[in-house]
């Protein structure tokens, strides 16, 4: 049985001619195995149906051709007469394939084609299982940079507000230290920080009748307890020495407050209503009348 030409099979197989003509040639007319694997790995290529212009002086399928003509047995040895010489024409002459051989062969053809493809699927599924892998490896090392940023940002963060928190606290005692500072200067100033007189005030004599004695002297305070009702109707109490100005007041409803931030506020006394000014915040408590008690109001401006 002759075999089928490279060229013959894949035209039977059901390739394009264009398309088989390429494979033959570009694989050196290597045999059907290698023309298929060619026809499999191009397939998607953009000029796969562009015309096949074979080289000059080759003819696909030719050299096969003339390789199993001149591949015939030579009788030439035992040959004698004609007889010998019909017997040589006979045998190399070249039979055609019926069409059950046709057939087998196809068969045979198509059965390789379908291993083939078989082997390039699992091989292109192997390799888009290893994508696969390289893609979730990438998201994952994506992923871990970005929750190492959040981490370093929540880090940064939370060191800014322990700062913030820090120079607030430490801005509350410069206050505290200087309102402190302020109300001894003060009392040095007025005579009023030191300690409480011990001389006691002039009493009327108990020998003496008190209704012939003169009227009993008034009472002098050196300390003024101030009730204030802040904004959001709350109070706070706190108690001042008596020549203490009215801004020591102020201060100290500023740092022990409930006021908003940046919020200029006044006070002003309810009864009678007389509204501070900022002349009156130097005056001494003493001066204004709010000894020995008053009740403020803070009022914004």
């Amino acid at each position: 049985m002759a075999e089928l030409t490279t060229l013959e099979s894949l035209l039977e197989m059901g390739f394009d001619r264009n398309r088989a003509e390429k494979a033959v040639a570009n694989t050196g007319n290597q045999g059907i195995e290698q023309a298929m694997d060619w026809l499999m790995e191009h397939e998607n290529d953009p000029d796969i149906d562009e015309p096949y212009v074979p080289p000059v002086g080759n003819v696909l399928g030719g050299e096969a051709d003339s390789q199993s003509t001149t591949e015939q047995p030579s009788l030439a040895d035992t040959a004698e007469g004609t007889a010998g010489e019909d017997l040589e024409g006979d045998q190399s002459a070249k039979r055609p394939m019926t069409e059950e051989e046709k057939l087998e062969q196809v068969k045979r053809l198509e059965e390789l084609m379908r291993v083939k493809q078989a082997e390039r699927r699992e091989r292109e599924r192997a390799e888009e299982l290893e994508r696969e892998k390289q893609r979730r490896k990438q998201g994952q090392e994506l992923q871990q940079i970005r929750q190492k940023m959040q981490d370093d940002d929540m880090k940064k963060l939370a060191d800014q507000r322990r700062r913030e928190k820090m120079e607030d606290k430490l801005a509350r005692q410069r206050v505290k230290e200087k309102i402190a500072r302020d109300r001894e200067e003060r009392a040095q100033k007025f005579g009023g920080g030191g300690p409480p007189s011990t001389t006691a005030p002039a009493q009327p004599s108990p020998s003496s009748p008190t209704s012939h004695g003169p009227p009993p002297t008034k009472k002098e305070y050196d300390e003024s307890r101030i009730q204030v009702r802040l904004l959001d109707g709350s109070t706070i109490t706190a108690v001042f020495k008596a020549q203490e100005p009215l801004a020591a007041v102020r201060v100290y409803v500023q740092v022990n407050g409930n006021t908003p931030e940046g919020q200029d506020f006044t006070l002003l006394s309810p009864y009678p209503r007389h509204v501070y000014t900022e002349l009156d915040m130097e005056k001494p408590l003493k001066e204004l009348g709010l000894v020995p008690s008053a009740v403020l109001v803070v009022t914004k401006k």
